[in-house]
């Protein structure tokens, strides 16, 4: 066994000639996993009542003939252009409230039962054909969900999803507050989806009544969510055991992830980052995906070989830099490294997106060349990184009702955005070294000493407890503002903020100001520097905390911005104030220094250590150097690098060259 190596590949796209040659390349570069199949719906049910799987029998046979591993797709992440000619029901209805006609992909109604119905009962032909086959280890249902879907079918659906949430008109509007502004509904039948046309103002943020669109996002995510589900069921009626996946997207808004975890047998999703320095970014996204799952390995879907084709500008990655993400993936939990694409389409929109083989069929390109050299390297490796865990004691939480909560209210400011926020001090606990898991706000905190929750806006269920003994036990618990506002229902809890999060950090907040970002109030950090704070300051009234850092400027100078409350055997701090990268990196080597978490070397930038460990208690130190010039240091783990066999001792010199990775395997 190894990593599954290799990528989307498309061959529908091609006269049969042309597989053959992209065979004897993807011999060449190690490659022996692909994913058929994404897009066939038109060509597999090219009418109503017709599967022709022709072309796709063919695929699949060569593909397993050549030795090759598949993971094969249902083939419904778009309609067939019949299927929207025959029943325009199926095409969504934007945020505008304009009925679409066909075209692009995402193009699906998830309410429509006539879409149900046809992509669940393509599912399972796919998978009637198919099951059984030994070359296929994954059934990827559909691709990328996402969007959303304004129409009568999805209004009726939201209307019925109410119903089982709430139960009661009753408990309906007392979880709206629908006595704001004359809204208390009286009839099921009354309640539309909150778009431009109801409840919205300047766009899909900008709602009259938080909990009418807070509730849609979660309807929304949940419909198309039905979808998969649906496919997932067909395939196990004729497989019940090949795991079953869908692709995500990362930090992907419109879809709640954690509320789809426990459908799908293993996470996966497209790494597809914005510049060439998103190296601290993927790292959240990837302890993200690998913490859907409890800390389960994911697997990487789709990167790029060299450049994506969605954006304004769309930059080359640089020599060894596809190899060094690839590496990092591994690094956070992947089980696979495959690309999008491994031939590049010749027409349409992705005709210019980065892919193994270009239209040439060169093997002498450089992005080639290093898909090669990097499947040489997985092909030695083997497989003893598959199922590795990352023993991560700190965690960082992450909620989509936090997000969506947070950038939907009117107020304190709309400038403060939920992920930027995480991203600080994820970035701050990677600078540092330390290993993390990103994880929902419903995980078991039991196995961290350290628990990060910026800002944790939204509060549901047993969390305040549950936090509350991770200080009680010697743990330490951090927040910021903007944390504790609101309930499950987006309702302000009627008490001081934090809310229920007051007595472990042992503060109350008075006031709050929200400024542009041209406006700079400094911090003062107890026998620390002075930063930067911008965009929110709250007022802190200590209830017994300690004041570790006070404001230096307008009428609340020397008030508390950075706070530590002893709870327990441990603490709570509180972070009052948007601090710049300095103040968030005080504030999280001070809490990491106390329980001696940081890694190897948290004083070298970009110089990136991650854990795993193998079942079998093998611990796999990965070292990777995000710099684009080589780095030296003297070496604070040993072991022997698994990638050239070269024996690295403690307190020796030890090269990385640019952007290098060593792999040590730990005595």
């Amino acid at each position: 066994m190894r990593i599954p190596y290799g990528g989307d590949y498309n061959p529908e796209q091609w006269p049969e000639e042309v597989w053959k040659q992209d065979h004897r390349l993807f011999d060449a570069a190690r490659i022996d996993t692909v994913t058929v199949g994404v897009f066939t719906w038109a060509r597999t049910q090219p009418s109503a009542d017709e599967y022709d799987f022709t072309t796709l029998d063919r695929i699949v046979e060569r593909v397993a003939a050549e030795g090759r591993r598949i993971c094969l797709a249902t083939g419904t992440g778009a309609l067939p252009p019949w299927l929207a000619k025959a029943h325009p029901e199926v095409n969504r209805t934007d945020f505008e409230g304009r009925r679409h006609r066909y075209g692009q992909r995402h193009n699906a109604c998830p309410s429509s039962p006539v879409f149900r119905q046809l992509s669940t009962e393509m599912a399972r032909q796919v998978a009637r054909r198919y099951a059984g086959n030994p070359a296929i280890i994954a059934w990827h249902v559909g691709n990328e969900y996402g969007g959303a879907c304004y129409c009568d079918l999805c209004a009726a659906a939201f209307r019925d999803w109410l119903g089982a949430r709430y139960s009661t008109l009753e408990r309906l509007n007392a979880a709206w507050n629908t006595t704001f502004w004359s809204h208390t509904f009286t009839g099921w039948d009354e309640i539309e989806p909150p778009s431009a046309l109801t409840e919205h103002w300047r766009g899909p943020d900008h709602t009259a009544f938080q909990g009418i669109t807070l509730d849609y996002l979660r309807f929304m995510s949940d419909a198309m969510l039905a979808n998969f589900r649906d496919e997932k069921a067909a395939i196990r009626e004729a497989d019940p055991t090949t795991p079953v996946t869908t692709n995500f997207m990362g930090m992907y808004r419109p879809i709640d992830y954690h509320r789809w975890a426990a459908h799908l047998d293993f996470a996966s999703w497209d790494n597809y980052p914005p510049d060439d320095t998103s190296q601290a970014r993927m790292a959240f996204t990837h302890d993200l995906m690998r913490g859907l799952k409890d800390g389960q390995p994911f697997w990487l879907m789709e990167q790029t070989p060299s450049y994506t084709a969605s954006r304004d500008v769309n930059p080359l990655k640089r020599p060894g830099l596809m190899r060094l993400w690839s590496w990092q993936a591994v690094a956070h939990g992947a089980d696979a490294v495959l690309f999008f694409q491994l031939r590049a389409s010749r027409g349409a929109c992705e005709k210019y997106h980065g892919a193994v083989v270009g239209h040439a069929g060169r093997s002498d390109t450089r992005v080639f060349r290093e898909v090669a050299e990097l499947g040489a390297e997985l092909e030695k490796l083997g497989g003893v990184t598959l199922g590795a865990r990352t023993p991560a004691k700190v965690a960082v939480l992450f909620d989509w009702d936090s997000w969506w909560a947070l950038e939907i209210s009117d107020g304190p400011s709309r400038l403060v955005r939920y992920q930027q926020v995480v991203l600080a001090y994820h970035r701050a606990l990677w600078d540092a070294g330390a290993d993390i898991d990103v994880v929902p706000v419903d995980a078991d905190l039991s196995r961290y000493d350290v628990v990060f929750a910026p800002a944790l806006h939204m509060v549901k269920g047993d969390l305040a407890e549950r936090l509350e003994e991770v200080a009680g036990r010697g743990g330490s618990v951090v927040t910021t503002f903007l944390s504790g506002r609101v309930d499950e229902d987006d309702n302000a809890f009627l008490t001081d903020v934090p809310g229920p999060l007051g007595p472990l950090m042992g503060i109350r907040v008075d006031e709050w100001d929200a400024r542009g970002p041209e406006f700079v109030n400094p911090v003062r950090l107890d026998n620390g520097p002075v930063v930067d704070a911008r965009l929110l300051f709250e007022l802190v009234i200590p209830q017994g905390a300690d004041v570790l850092g006070t404001y230096e400027a307008d009428f609340y100078t020397g008030t508390p911005a950075v706070t530590r409350n002893a709870f327990g055997q441990g603490y709570g701090w509180y972070v009052a104030a948007g601090l710049d990268e300095v103040g968030v990196g005080w504030v999280v080597r001070q809490v990491l220094d106390r329980h001696n978490l940081g890694g190897p070397y948290p004083d070298v930038p970009d110089l990136e250590t991650a854990l795993r460990v193998t079942r079998d208690g093998t611990r796999l130190l990965f070292v990777l150097n995000h710099r684009s010039d080589p780095v030296e240091v003297i070496a604070r783990a040993g072991g022997v690098d698994l990638l050239t066999g070269t024996h690295v001792h403690i307190g020796q010199p030890t090269r990385l060259d640019a952007r290098g990775v060593m792999v040590l395997r730990q005595p």
